[in-house]
């Protein structure tokens, strides 16, 4: 966050600070989560469904807070406007409007993005400061605050765009006016919202319809319906994948005992070999992705694969691996799900056991895929039939004991059908849509491993 007085930032929003000093300066971030506001920072008071942001306007000001955007008086220093989630997105473009010198990317795709962002940050940090915290802050809020997070020394700018209907990344483009724009995929993530395919390439197509001729679209050569998206942009077009006409594309692709991807990466400006430490093949999607964007600021390809080389997990619940006692395997990548990233999540779980452990498969159901939501599980159930898993165990509603195996309709029952299930040398995916907080089960197991006896031959 660059400095501004309280003063400034009414101007901006269109408020009126009361209870405090309009000279009164905010020099940290502005968050809207108590547990993030950091001292001479300031508190966004939302109102939820189940808490509003206002009562705890006087606690997060006693901590340090400099002062609170509010839609009404706290009793302590804020700013009051009429709508606070539209001030935050004033303020967050007018801080851009300040820092012209940072380059802004927004990605998006039904897959990957959190991923892609997460290696973005890290190669780009290679060629200057860069913003692209962890976690996926893609929405009207969560954009808003990571642009806020940068300053004078920022030189790019990651956003991750994600979208429930048409319209929604449009929406946000008066805040990013992001310069590049990343599609991955198209896919049937959110698909019950959304209401068909059709609609969520247009949704995902508004990232590249709002960049500028200056600008540069990066889209994924290997999806059909992203490619065609040159035709809906002003900006100059980049491809990637592993399609022969992609510009920026993998060759060669291996995956070691660990599942992460080894390849050679083929640019006009040469070609370098990149081995991830990310678990899964499909990362290469997210690698090319990062590469094509900062090979537009350098052409030192060595370096993007070097970096590349060197990105670690940055984000929870994205295929994270522990080694547990007794030779147990655990893959976490329970943040989210679709159908897509189901088969992919598979896909690494087997690669991994290589054919000589024995592999769980722990799924949760998948939300937001409307009338086909019965008939996806059922595929994902039959994918894992046809990759070999040898045991499925499904959790949540009925949905997902499409997947066959052993159901379980919550967390907790899971938990105790793997303390039965798990033997030495098992490699356990756990996955599902966020809300079954599947993660905690995964970090349940990492604390309390279940007790090691006769391993297990694989089927």
């Amino acid at each position: 966050m660059i400095p501004m007085t309280l003063a400034d930032i009414a101007a901006v929003v269109r408020g009126t600070v009361c209870d405090g000093d309009p000279a009164t300066t905010v020099t940290a971030p502005v968050r809207y989560e108590t547990s993030r506001v950091e001292p001479g920072g300031m508190f966004a008071a939302f109102a939820g469904e189940r808490r509003d942001g206002h009562d705890f306007a006087g606690q997060v000001v006693a901590a340090g807070a400099a002062a609170v955007l509010a839609s009404r008086p706290v009793g302590v220093p804020a700013v009051v406007v009429e709508d606070v989630r539209a001030a935050y997105q004033m303020l967050a473009a007018e801080v851009l409007t300040r820092l012209p010198h940072v380059h802004r990317i927004g990605v998006t795709g039904s897959s990957g993005k959190t991923s892609a962002k997460d290696l973005l940050g890290q190669v780009l940090g290679r060629l200057g400061p860069a913003v692209a915290p962890p976690g996926n802050r893609n929405n009207e809020i969560g954009v808003p605050e990571t642009v806020l997070l940068t300053t004078t020394e920022t030189r790019f700018l990651v956003t991750e765009l994600g979208a429930r209907h048409v319209g929604d990344i449009a929406a946000l483009m008066p805040v990013v006016r992001p310069h590049t724009g990343v599609v991955l995929g198209v896919g049937t993530a959110h698909i019950g919202e959304f209401g068909g395919r059709g609609a969520i390439a247009r949704a995902k197509a508004e990232l590249v319809e709002a960049l500028p001729p200056d600008g540069l679209a990066v889209l994924n050569a290997d999806d059909p319906v992203v490619a065609a998206m040159a035709g809906r942009t002003r900006a100059r077009v980049v491809t990637f994948g592993r399609h022969p006409n992609a510009r920026i594309r993998a060759e060669r692709v291996e995956l070691d005992g660990a599942a992460r991807a080894r390849f050679r990466l083929r640019t006009p400006d040469g070609t370098a070999d990149v081995a991830l430490r990310l678990h899964g093949e499909h990362f290469v999607t997210a690698a090319l992705a990062a590469a094509a964007v900062a090979l537009d600021h350098t052409d030192d390809v060595r370096l993007i694969a070097d970096a590349l080389s060197s990105a670690t997990p940055r984000s929870a619940g994205r295929m994270r691996v522990s080694e547990l006692p007794g030779g147990v395997t655990v893959l976490d990548d329970a943040y989210n799900a679709n159908p897509e990233s189901m088969v992919a999540g598979l896909r690494t779980l087997t690669a991994m056991a290589g054919g000589r452990r024995r592999t769980v498969a722990v799924l949760g159901q998948m939300n937001e895929l409307g009338e086909g939501s019965a008939a996806a599980h059922v595929e994902v159930g039959r994918a894992a039939v046809r990759l070999g898993v040898d045991v499925v165990v499904a959790v949540g509603n009925r949905d997902a004991a499409g997947y066959g195996g052993t159901y379980a309709p919550d967390r907790n029952s899971a938990e105790e059908v793997l303390r039965d299930l798990l033997r030495p040398g098992d490699v356990v995916l756990v996955k599902a849509s966020n809300s079954l907080g599947l993660s905690e089960l995964a970090q349940r197991v990492r604390e309390a491993p279940p007790s090691t006896g006769t391993a297990s031959p694989v089927r």
